[in-house]
Parts: structure tokens; sequence; C-alpha cells
């Protein structure tokens, strides 16, 4: 059984504006943490909201990718895990698919968390949704 954390950050410059995903994955053996992947790529014109299911997505699609069997999902938008969790509907019309797109990519893991943690520990993916943003030439840095 392979368990793959996933760190992912969805942002845009302007809401909407130009957008990008990052995702940060990682395996833990032996009470280590080890890099296995990064990606950060620009997605087009979007809100911050849809940045965020699309960069969870990415990663699921990664995780399966890479023959996770259980993954930990951990990102820094409250609304996002909320609603993944299901504790909060999804109200805006332009996440319902992406809301079933995520439920659908994770029914092939065993087991999928979405846990909500700070900005502070979701750096690394934040730092790639930046990276792939100026890298295009899309405008300032996102915040945090």
């Amino acid at each position: 059984m392979t368990h793959l954390i996933l760190h992912t950050d969805g942002g845009a410059r302007g809401n909407p504006g130009p957008a990008a995903i990052g995702v940060v994955i990682e395996r833990e053996q032996e009470g280590r943490t080890e890099l296995v992947s990064e990606i950060g790529e620009t997605i087009g014109r979007a809100t911050n909201n849809v940045a965020e299911y699309r960069a969870i997505l990415r990663g699921l699609e990664e995780a399966r990718r890479l023959g996770a069997s259980s993954v930990t999902c951990l990102l820094d938008s409250q609304l996002v895990v909320e609603q993944l969790n299901r504790r909060y509907r999804v109200r805006e019309a332009a996440l319902k698919p992406l809301f079933d797109a995520v439920n659908q990519a994770a029914s092939p893991f065993a087991h999928v968390t979405f846990t909500h943690v700070r900005r502070e520990q979701n750096q690394q993916a934040d730092r790639l949704v930046n990276q792939a943003l100026d890298s295009a030439g899309l405008g300032p840095a996102l915040r945090g």
C-alpha cells in the first residue's frame, strides 16, 4: 500500500484572472518525508476557487499515475476542504463540475482525506503557483 501526501494550491492574479496550480507530492517512509514530484502549471483565466479545485484534481491524477492506494490532500482553502468533506454545499455553478470531478478522481483510492492547513504549511505549493505565473509573465506575485 502506497500512501502519498499532496500539498495543493491554486491562485489567480485578479479574481478571476490569470491562474495557476501548484502540487507537491510526498511519500512518508520510516518517519521521513521524501519529495516525489512537484507540479506548477498555468491554467488560463480562472477564479481562486476554481484554481484550488484544479490543483487537487491534478494532484489526484498524478497520485494515481504514481500508483498510490491512499492519499492525504493538504490545502489552505478552508472553503474547498469543507465542500469536499461535505460540510458546506457547493453553491457556485462553476465549482460543481470540479467538485464532481475531484470526487470521481478520488474514487479509485482506498482512502482519501482532505485537510485544511495554514498557509505557512503550504508554502511549497504556493511557490509553484507563483513560479508558474511568473514564468508566463502574468503579473505581480500572489500573497501567501
